[in-house]
């Protein structure tokens, strides 16, 4: 009788999903990482490197054993940077591909409508997403790994009242990153004594070609000093581009590290000359101090990465190697075979873990984890970035 009970109410948990794999049994199996990135359209120099990373570096880790005896499995899905594609591969990756953990997307617009699903499903998500207001509420199962808009923007400020320069006019787009940038402009804008004088927006149908009206008009207004460009990507190769035509190298200009990239630089072909950005320690690694921590991460990142596809790194593919870094650490303090409840607590109990673009401390109030110390001002010379020696 008893027998036949406890045979009964297996079936039925089984049926319901309610059993709990020992950690013997899913010992056997990989751990099982899901990634959507947006590989091809507009935000592939996001994207493309960021697949390539995790790529290389879960080759990397199962080459060497694995984690706590079981390898990596990494499924990797082409957003192409679409809100819908984003949302279906989130979904096909927790409910088919049974993934134990997010990584994604490359873009906020991405990234923001998947937060309340992996909080409904309680699968931790690593955010590649810079957009403030993603982690402006603390979200269970949310976490991040690149600095926030309002840190680059704070670093912009700074550099700006080193200058002794006050009045700015804004430039960008409609886009989710583009208004983070411009609502953390806004906001902080009193605190550093920075008066924003003109705020032009582009782009409401697609991808500005032609900014030479709203950069006149900004030109225009009386009391500005400086331009900052809250776009992101190389669509933004248009704003450098026509700010050099039209003659406006009197005006500094800002861009925030939604440009850190070497194809923007190469894209803009001389135009980017002079702009100055906040970067992560991994574009000027070889110009920081030798004892600053992250030296030896992030040339080691940038030399496997550049050895493996002949191509220079950019800010968003080590944001990448950080998100799989902090997987793996997480992965190493839990239990064999990992739950998802598992790896969050795990996540959120990371400190001090260096990386290529920052060092991360978790806790139940910051899942992104980074400071603005660990985020630099270079200035883009003879095409490359040069740190600047006050940001050293």
């Amino acid at each position: 009788m008893l027998h036949g009970l406890t045979r009964g109410l297996a079936a039925i948990s089984l049926a319901l999903g309610l059993v709990a794999t020992t950690g013997d049994a899913r010992a056997a199996g990989p751990i099982r990482i899901g990634a959507f990135l947006a590989m091809t359209g507009s935000s592939s120099f996001l994207g493309d490197p960021e697949a390539k990373t995790l790529r290389l570096y879960v080759d990397r880790i199962n080459a060497a054993g694995g984690l706590n005896g079981s390898n990596l499995e990494l499924v990797v899905y082409d957003t192409t940077g679409s809100v819908d594609q984003a949302i279906d591969q989130a979904l096909r990756l927790i409910d088919k591909d049974k993934v134990e953990l997010l990584i994604g997307g490359s873009t906020t617009q991405e990234t923001a409508p998947v937060l309340d699903l992996v909080e409904a499903r309680q699968i931790p998500l690593i955010s590649l997403a810079a957009g403030f207001a993603l982690m402006d509420t603390v979200r269970k199962w949310v976490f991040a790994v690149p600095h926030s808009d309002r840190m680059a923007v704070r670093r912009v400020f700074e550099d700006l009242q080193r200058r002794n320069l006050h009045g700015i006019g804004i430039i960008g787009g409609y886009g989710y990153y583009d208004s983070a940038c411009r609502g953390s402009a806004r906001s902080l804008a009193p605190e550093y004594h920075v008066s924003i004088l003109a705020d032009q927006s582009f782009g409401r149908f697609g991808t500005p070609t032609d900014t030479v009206p709203y950069l006149k008009a900004i030109k225009a207004t009386e009391g500005v000093q400086a331009i900052l460009d809250c776009g992101f990507g190389e669509s933004m190769v248009a704003v450098a581009h026509d700010y050099r035509a039209l003659g406006m190298t009197g005006l500094p200009l800002y861009f925030t590290q939604g440009v850190a990239s070497a194809r923007f630089i190469a894209a803009a072909q001389g135009a980017a000359e002079g702009i100055r950005l906040s970067v992560s320690a991994v574009l000027v690694a070889d110009q920081l101090p030798a004892d600053n921590p992250q030296v030896p991460v992030a040339m080691a990142y940038r030399a496997a990465y550049s050895e493996a596809y002949k191509e220079p790194v950019s800010a968003f593919g080590g944001h990448a190697y950080d998100a799989l870094m902090l997987a793996a650490d997480a992965i190493k303090r839990s239990p064999a075979a990992p739950t998802p409840a598992q790896l969050r607590d795990a996540l959120e109990q990371t400190k001090g873990l260096v990386g290529a673009g920052g060092v991360f401390t978790m806790s139940p109030t910051d899942h992104r984890g980074v400071t603005k110390k660990t985020l630099y001002m270079a200035e883009v010379r003879d095409g490359k970035w040069k740190l600047l020696a006050e940001a050293r």
